[in-house]
């Protein structure tokens, strides 16, 4: 059966608790202020009409900038949130990599974790137990199998999470930005993995700003900025349409102008010393 995404006019609205202005007469009032007053709660939309289809074969960029909700629409296309308003269908097995570390607990063993993150991506305990050896051998964390996770670096936590996360191939694969971390024998690993983990799946969403690899894998792009769709299309397409969006901001124009000016004053100086 063909895997497919389909969604359509999906829109997203979270909770946002705001407590109103105070002013600081002195600093008891300000906390008994503090101590008593309410915050009171305030919807935020994060994503407005976001419509997205993509069919078996398809590899789809988003882009937009910081904020603009890509983040949260893998999230949403992956299950881990619901759409307050629209609709999205998925057919096939999803795996997110979203969030390495997220689903730990920190008093369990590496081996207890293993399990539990199998577990919630839907392995059985027979299955988890047969992947078990490569994903310790994958991760360098062989000799560590009964140590607790709390006792493992930052670096050690992040390279058995991707092992786990990575450890069977899955028809549709949500992915926020490339995966470049760690040492470098163990990026390197990881790169051949994502490698044959992207050629394997039906169909990918990845989240980037590396235009160049964007071109190399995907055909499609979907461009957001402040939560709505404002491209969707051929990649080249859609990197055009969100330059065009960041190289309007002040903040780009600015940044030029800087580059100009600094510039300027190293070719004055070059020139100098050829005088």
């Amino acid at each position: 059966m063909s895997s497919y995404i389909l969604a359509q006019g999906v829109g997203l609205d979270v909770p946002n608790y705001v407590t109103a202005d105070r002013s600081a007469k002195s600093f008891l009032s300000t906390l008994l202020a503090a101590a008593t007053s309410r915050p009171h709660r305030e919807f935020r939309t994060i994503l407005e009409d976001v419509s997205l289809e993509a069919r078996e074969g398809d590899r789809v960029a988003l882009l937009g900038r910081n904020g603009a909700g890509k983040t949260t629409l893998l999230r949403v296309l992956s299950g881990a949130f619901q759409p307050t308003r629209g609709t999205v269908e998925v057919r096939g097995s999803r795996q997110a990599l979203l969030n390495l570390g997220l689903g730990f607990h920190q008093e369990a063993t590496v081996r207890e974790n293993v399990f539990l993150r199998a577990a919630a991506m839907g392995l059985s305990g027979r299955e988890t137990a047969g992947l078990l050896p490569s994903i310790l051998e994958f991760s360098g964390l062989e000799s560590c199998a009964n140590h607790r996770l709390a006792v493992l670096s930052s670096g050690q936590r992040m390279r058995l999470g991707f092992a786990i996360s990575t450890s069977v191939q899955h028809d549709i694969m949500l992915m926020d930005e490339w995966f470049g971390a760690g040492d470098a024998e163990f990026v390197d690993k990881a790169r051949a993995r994502m490698t044959d983990r992207v050629r394997g799946s039906k169909i990918v969403v990845l989240a980037s700003h590396n235009f160049q690899m964007l071109r190399e894998v995907c055909n499609l792009g979907l461009v957001l900025d402040f939560g709505r769709v404002v491209h969707f299309g051929p990649i080249r397409e859609a990197i055009d349409a969100y330059k065009a969006i960041y190289q309007s901001t002040p903040e780009y124009r600015a940044r030029r102008a800087r580059q100009a000016v600094t510039r300027r004053l190293a070719a004055g100086e070059g020139g100098g010393d050829g005088g």
